[in-house]
Formats: structure tokens, sequence, C-alpha cells
């Protein structure tokens, strides 16, 4: 493996009880590349970025991140650390503290788990919050927000620890649609940057602009893995050509 993979996946197997979800997953992702995965609903997409930061643990295979071992079922010190400081994950749902305003929502993780100063991580948070457009929100509380707005605060708090890696996980499945463009340049201003991004999306429009690989699964599987422009104007296989008819119709 060369020293510019950030992930990758050899054979990963998961399963949830007798449920089969992830089958024989294999996938690379170099540092400054931008990989959208699509699929069906209970296709796996979900399941495969979780793996990897291992909020779920695969039970066969293995993944490396930066180089380093997960081993299956084994969620040691030193892998909870590289992961805390490797990769960042935005959720559907925003999962802010709501009894807590956006900067000190921004702020515990710094402090806790990386030991930056009361100063140091407010300087961070405030530069973070400039990135997403909303250093005016600073003081207020995440209900006093909206959704497009709680979620960009969810992705400036993932970037306060300045992970190498980007998990999305269809990071804009619970906004309403006038909400969705502005999550969706945030993100790609971030993909323009040079940011690792692995993202769950649904949203063909963002992928197409920002993505560098497509990967379409289904059953639990890599079915198709491409370049966007190949992956859009022809699909190879009957299943994936099925899936863009019907998305894209959207």
């Amino acid at each position: 493996m060369t020293t510019d993979t950030a992930v990758s996946m050899r054979q990963v197997n998961k399963w949830f009880g007798t449920f089969h979800v992830l089958k024989d997953i294999d996938l690379d992702v170099r540092h400054g590349e931008r990989v959208v995965v699509c699929g069906p609903s209970g296709s796996g997409k979900s399941t495969l970025v979780r793996c990897i930061n291992q909020l779920e643990t695969h039970e066969k295979g293995s993944i490396e991140i930066s180089g380093h071992s997960i081993i299956p079922g084994r969620r040691g010190r030193k892998a909870a650390n590289l992961i805390r400081t490797e990769v960042g994950m935005v959720f559907q749902q925003f999962n802010l503290f709501p009894h807590l305003t956006v900067i000190q929502n921004l702020t515990l993780g710094p402090m806790k788990a990386l030991g930056l100063t009361q100063s140091e991580a407010d300087a961070r948070a405030m530069d973070y919050l400039e990135r997403v457009h909303i250093p005016e929100q600073a003081e207020k509380k995440p209900a006093q927000l909206s959704g497009g707005q709680q979620q960009r605060v969810a992705i400036a708090r993932a970037l306060c620890m300045e992970p190498r890696i980007m998990l999305f996980d269809e990071p804009t499945s619970a906004l309403d649609p006038e909400m969705i463009a502005e999550v969706l340049d945030v993100m790609i201003e971030l993909a323009e940057e040079g940011t690792t991004m692995i993202v769950v999306t649904h949203e063909m429009g963002f992928a197409r602009k920002a993505a560098d690989t497509m990967v379409f699964m289904d059953e639990g599987r890599i079915v198709e893995q491409d370049k966007p422009d190949t992956f859009f104007s022809s699909p190879k296989t009957p299943r994936c050509r099925q899936f863009l008819q019907q998305i894209l119709q959207h």
C-alpha cells in the first residue's frame, strides 16, 4: 500500500445477526480524493462508512486508515485514538449538544481529545465557523438555527478536530429542500480545497461537481466503480443503469 492511501478496505464483511450487510468490500481511497457512494436504501452504504470510523465493527477482512490496521472486533485505545484524530464524521442528524452554544459544541472535542486551551479552541472554532460561513451564529444554541445552519455547524465541529479524512452519511437527507444547497455548497468548497472525502448521498448534482470517483452499491456489494463522467454517461451494469434512471428523473 502506498503512503498516500487514506483508506484501504480488503474483503470486508459485516453481519447484523444473520443479515449479511457488507459482502467482500474492496475499496481504496487516496488522500485528497473525493469518493461518492450511492445506491438504493439498504445497500450497505451507511454501514460502509460507519465501519471506517468503527461506529460499527467489521467481522471479517481488513481496514487500514493511513497505513494503520483496524483489527476486526477489537476497539483498542490505539485504534480509537487513530480514528479520533484521522477521521471526521458528519451524520444525517446533526447530533449537536442542545444545551451548549455553537462555539461550545465546536471547542469540546479539541479541548478534551487534543488538549487545546480554551483560547486555542475558540480561535480554531471561529476559523471553521468562518469557513462554513456562519461565524455570527457562534453564541446561539442549536435550536435557534435552521436545519441547514445546524448541519454546517456539524461540519465545522468535525473540521475542528482537523481530521485527514471526512466521512459524510447522507448529510442533506434530514434537510428541507431549500436548505440542501447551502450545505452542498460548503461541501463543494471542501472538495475544491483537496479534503479527503467519502460521501454517502443521493445528490447526483453534487457528485458530478465534486467527486473524483463514484461507487455504486447494491445488496451489500460494490457493483460498479468509475470516474463520474463514465459512471453517469455509460454505466456498465443493468442495475446501475436502472438506479441512475430512477434517481435522475427526480
